[in-house]
């Protein structure tokens, strides 16, 4: 079978799952101790991939924020932070949003095979544009990021895109940090949406760890064979 890299997947809820509240701002889920942990996750990665839709909700900019991070990872002969990757099924992308402005890293947006050029001529070489097919599969995407190079692949969401990774048994490890806080609207966007998971009340997913960092706890499950509890363990570096 193809390879993929090994795949980790990052997201905060709420207590009721939600990743966020249906009002406008972000809903702030972490704290400081726990941004910095992420921080560390995103150092170790070879690349970080968020939705579309998570670009234009919450404009991340998917940066290493440590400089004594960044410092390590160029002394490594990697870039500062990881490559920026994102998956889109219409192309609707803002050329000024974070993902594209910031960083001088490399940046990779899939999409389906009708919409590609349209997709390079609106963002006029801001990012490399990758025809996916039709349609665009996380497994595709996953399979093509390991044949560039990637062998950590962070995934920050969001819903739909931990969604595809999970059902489609794609995910070595997942860390979710559960917040002390309830959204209670069911407009707000769950942690995953509909699919038939690998795990179920028969086929438990292993708790690795369980920790608590402040006021949230952060819960690592581990979700294949190829889970390793530390990224540093000598197993892998990123390029």
């Amino acid at each position: 079978m193809p390879e993929r890299p090994y795949t980790l997947l990052s997201c905060s809820i709420s207590l009721d799952g939600y990743l966020d509240s249906a009002s406008a701002g972000r809903l702030r889920l972490s704290n400081d101790a726990d941004f910095d942990r992420v921080d560390a996750e995103r150092a170790a990665s070879d690349a970080i991939l968020v939705g579309a839709g998570t670009i234009r909700e919450d404009d991340p900019r998917l940066l290493v924020r440590s400089a004594q991070r960044r410092a390590q990872r160029v002394a490594r002969g990697c870039p500062p932070s990881p490559v920026k990757v994102t998956v889109t099924r219409g192309g609707r992308l803002d050329p000024d949003a974070a993902f594209f402005r910031l960083g001088d890293g490399e940046k990779l947006v899939y999409c389906p095979s009708p919409t590609a050029d349209a997709v390079r001529r609106g963002l006029g070489g801001l990012a490399t544009v990758v025809d996916g097919g039709e349609p665009v599969t996380v497994r595709g995407v996953a399979e093509d990021l390991h044949v560039r190079g990637v062998q950590r692949l962070m995934v920050e969401g969001g819903g739909s895109v931990l969604t595809q990774f999970l059902a489609q048994d794609l995910a070595d490890e997942l860390q979710l940090v559960v917040a002390p806080v309830f959204v209670g609207d069911s407009r707000a966007q769950r942690f995953v949406g509909d699919g038939g998971f690998p795990w179920s009340d028969g086929h438990r997913a292993p708790l690795a760890e369980v920790r608590k960092i402040g006021d949230v706890a952060l819960l690592r499950y581990a979700l294949s064979a190829r889970f390793r509890p530390d990224p540093s363990d000598g197993q892998h570096r990123p390029r």
